[in-house]
């Protein structure tokens, strides 16, 4: 028998990810950049409707109050993906509304000076004024953070080894987004995963006039096609007798918000009144702004691999940051109910299209504008039941988890030590989590329950996030342990040529700011 070589065992590490159609600064025809950018488009509707559902009517607002929610988080985020895709990363990435702020809301929710108002539209808009001067406080921090390049300073303590934990588990800590919201509705959840995987994946080498229409576009195609069979199912009567809950997944009539958008609608600052603020309630939300910076963080580091770009440079991922805090200031400035960070869904959708295009990205950023301004449009589209979308995450958020994990390529993993942070990272990035979700169930309110209302928030917030935890544990644990004699088993000797701008020529090729402002802004 032959001796077997190495290189038939093993994969050369490579800078960029091979494969993909178009990277970041190359561009398909318009034709397809504008069918790419309402795909794009398509998904960020999943989080732009489901997290004004959920909080809208705890705040006692009204089916026309959520329809104005909706609309002005698309809008705030079109806005928000075309600065960042100009000014900020200059990476392909929506910025879309974030989970991370859930708990803060929630605390604000249930504040009793707010709960104790009897007049559901007063509470409404009262609780809504109160979200709004906590977010815009808040936004601060990332501001801070970012554009005085402390993140980048932070940044230098990262490695290809802490990174992998922090990537992966922007993926896979969104895994109660999944298939847990695909079995509220089987009927179309089951179908709808089967199909957008085999369009994908099975038959993306099915080509028409010589392109890959199939590949490209299967969320389009399969989520039209599941559309039409569950608005069959509901006018056919499938869920007439079954429970409300049932019902309120898998019917296509029964968000409402077509019957309560406005035809045109063009939404403006402060329109739910001045903001108020409490000291509380801001520093719960600060916990809340820190997790979408950590967040962030890994899904660009993932974004710029599914691009086909090298690694952000510490000072363009600060530079991002910065404007990501605008971003929550403008959420905070228009009342979207959320702050911002990178839409995980969108950048997986890259990986699963091979187009990683930023000129298909801000396309879809004028599709998400243009569409929250013209109200029955965009409720349309927005009525598409979430099981849908949960079907197309179990897909996408694993994608970007896989992406994580593909840094590892560039570390030793036959150290016992390198095993040891990534397995203790990622274990504990989703146990802590689930602990704090569990409890949390149970008991009616988060681990942390003191009389301090702020402090419980900041902590229960922090440790929601898997992303947060795992950045935590394994940033620390690999700048402590045995880490003056493991840099290059690290990665460190690969990652060094892409700390700084001008280290790499591809990166002026790839994160240089438009219109020639590098001038003005010189890179570090």
């Amino acid at each position: 028998m032959a001796a077997i070589k190495v290189e038939d065992i093993s994969h050369t590490p490579m800078d960029q990810l091979q494969g993909l159609e178009y990277c970041i600064d190359s561009n398909p025809s318009w034709v397809e950049t504008i069918a790419l950018g309402f795909q794009h488009y398509i998904l960020a509707l999943g989080t732009a409707v489901m997290i004004p559902s959920l909080l809208v009517p705890l705040m006692g607002g009204s089916d026309g109050d959520k329809v104005r929610v909706v609309q002005t988080l698309l809008f705030v985020e079109g806005i928000n993906t075309l600065v960042q895709t100009l000014f900020g990363t200059r990476l392909p990435t929506v910025i879309g509304g974030s989970y991370a702020f859930m708990v803060p809301i929630m605390s604000i929710i249930h504040d009793p000076n707010l709960a104790m108002i009897e007049d559901p539209q007063l509470r409404f808009l009262s609780t809504m004024r109160a979200v709004q001067g906590a977010l815009i406080v808040a936004s601060s921090i990332q501001i801070i953070l970012g554009f005085s390049q402390i993140w980048a300073i932070c940044s230098r303590f990262f490695s290809p080894l802490g990174m992998v934990p922090v990537i992966s588990l922007v993926g896979f800590g969104l895994f109660d987004r999944g298939f847990v919201l695909v079995g509220d509705c089987v009927e179309i959840g089951i179908p709808m995963l089967i199909l957008f995987t085999i369009i994908s994946q099975y038959l993306k080498n099915f080509h028409i006039r010589k392109q890959p229409i199939l590949e490209r576009f299967a969320l389009l195609i399969s989520t039209t096609v599941i559309w039409v069979y569950a608005d069959l199912l509901t006018a056919g009567g499938a869920y007439k007798h079954r429970k409300q809950v049932t019902q309120h997944s898998c019917r296509t009539d029964r968000a409402n918000l077509i019957s309560a958008a406005p035809w045109i609608k063009i939404p403006y600052p402060l329109e739910w009144g001045a903001p108020t603020f409490d000291a509380g309630h801001c520093f719960g939300m600060v916990a809340a702004v820190l997790v979408s910076l950590i967040e962030s963080t890994g899904a660009y580091k993932a974004a710029s691999r599914l691009a086909s770009a090298t690694p952000p440079p510490a000072h363009v991922l600060s530079r991002g940051i910065g404007w990501q805090g605008i971003g929550i200031l403008l959420n905070g400035m228009f009342g979207t109910l959320t702050g911002s960070t990178v839409s995980v869904e969108n950048v997986g959708l890259l990986g699963s299209t091979r187009i990683g295009s930023r000129r298909v990205i801000q396309v879809s950023a004028g599709f998400m504008i243009f569409f929250s301004m013209l109200g029955k449009f965009g409720a349309l589209f927005a009525s598409i039941p979430f099981p849908i979308f949960a079907a197309i995450y179990c897909v996408l958020f694993g994608l970007v988890a896989s992406v994580g994990l593909s840094f590892l390529q560039f570390t030793n993993m036959n150290s016992l030590r390198n095993l040891f942070i990534t397995g203790v990272s990622l274990f504990l990035g989703l146990s802590i989590p689930e602990y704090f979700r569990e409890y949390t169930t149970n008991a009616g309110h988060g681990p942390a329950y003191t009389k301090a209302g702020w402090f419980n928030d900041f902590l229960n917030t922090i440790f929601y996030s898997s992303p947060t935890v795992a950045l935590i544990i394994a940033v620390f644990l690999d700048n402590t342990l045995e880490y003056k004699h493991s840099a290059r088993d690290r990665g460190m000797p690969w990652w060094a040529r892409f700390r700084t701008f001008n280290e790499d020529s591809r990166n002026v090729e790839f994160y240089s700011l438009p219109f020639n402002l590098n001038r003005f802004f010189p890179p570090s």
